[in-house]
């Protein structure tokens, strides 16, 4: 009997081919990366591609360790968070477990989830609770007190609790809960979106020492390369600085909030570094209209909101161009 497959997730990423298309101008503002920067030095001459990768990952997850005060045998790493996501789903779920999940949200939860065989429900209890804080694609910030309290229920009911924490260095990082440790809690990280760094393909999360033995035992060898390995061990080095990086796109934000609503548009309150709107028309057309005018945005049909966009937060001139061309997309 051939296994039934579910959808594959639908993501941005599409600027490579579009520029092609709309020319290397073309701004994008789809992918939520920080544009205010440490200044990280690593080069890439110095690493050794004539061997194996240490498939421990002894040195960095030290230096994880040390950045996030969390023991290494309580550290998992991977290609990427979509990979932690896939292999914690594997290790931790059966045929016919719940898992909650609710939308809008990353669409990776619920894919993995369902090839693990698991049924995905919403606003209500399952054996699994999959919680994005910061919110993709809302921005909506849950408080430490409040992603507490869901442990505490989560422990209550015998169910657990993963939490995907790869926006909070851009939001407010004393609100994480990457510091608590217990058997229920899976807190997953990722530098992709706050050193801007999405071709090098990193995640890490915390979690119960058996449960992070499994997972790495499930992941596959030498998941992380030798460069993703070298880049990251020098960002940690300037995880500090993501500080500032955050106060800059606060204050960004707030003005961005304004023009928005100097064009009579409603958006979430997001307290990261992109900002869901909502437009009363048609997404997709919007989207197609924002490429002729110079701006790739996230069309958020694929998150069933079908007349919503995301859009980054930038840069104050990059910020001007979007807004421009919003103004000139709603005429």
């Amino acid at each position: 009997m051939q296994k039934h497959f579910p959808e594959k997730a639908v993501h941005g990423g599409r600027i490579i081919a579009l520029r092609q298309k709309y020319g290397p101008d073309l701004l994008d503002v789809s992918a939520s990366m920080n544009p205010f920067l440490p200044l990280i030095s690593c080069d890439f001459q110095e690493i050794d591609l004539c061997v194996y990768p240490d498939d421990t990952y002894s040195a960095l997850k030290d230096k994880i360790g040390h950045v996030f005060s969390r023991p290494t045998d309580e550290i998992c790493v991977g290609n990427g968070s979509a990979e932690l996501i896939r292999v914690y789903c594997n290790v931790l779920l059966s045929p016919n477990d719940t898992v909650r999940i609710d939308p809008p949200t990353f669409g990776e939860y619920g894919l993995s989830a369902k090839l693990a065989g698991a049924n995905v429900v919403s606003g209500r209890d399952a054996d699994l609770r999959i919680i994005c804080n910061p919110n993709n694609p809302t921005g909506i910030l849950r408080s430490r007190e409040e992603m507490l309290a869901l442990l505490d229920d989560c422990t209550k009911k015998n169910s657990r609790l993963f939490v995907d924490e790869a926006f909070m260095e851009l939001a407010a990082r004393n609100e994480s809960i990457s510091d608590i440790r217990s058997d229920d809690l899976f807190v997953m990280r990722s530098i992709t979106k706050c050193f801007s760094v999405p071709g090098i393909r990193f995640g890490f999360g915390f979690g119960p020492a058996d449960l992070i033995e499994k997972i790495e035992t499930v992941r596959t060898p030498w998941t992380v390369n030798a460069f993703a390995e070298a880049f990251t061990m020098r960002a940690l080095d300037h995880y500090d600085d993501l500080v500032l990086s955050a106060e800059k796109i606060s204050a960004e934000r707030e003005w961005y909030f304004a023009r928005l609503t100097e064009l009579d548009l409603s958006f979430e309150p997001s307290s990261v570094n992109y900002i869901l709107v909502h437009l009363g028309r048609n997404a997709s057309e919007f989207t197609e209209s924002m490429l002729e005018h110079g701006v790739l945005v996230r069309d958020c049909t694929s998150f069933g909101l079908f007349e919503s966009i995301r859009i980054s937060v930038e840069t104050r001139e990059k910020n001007l161009r979007v807004v421009e061309a919003l103004s000139a997309c709603l005429r």
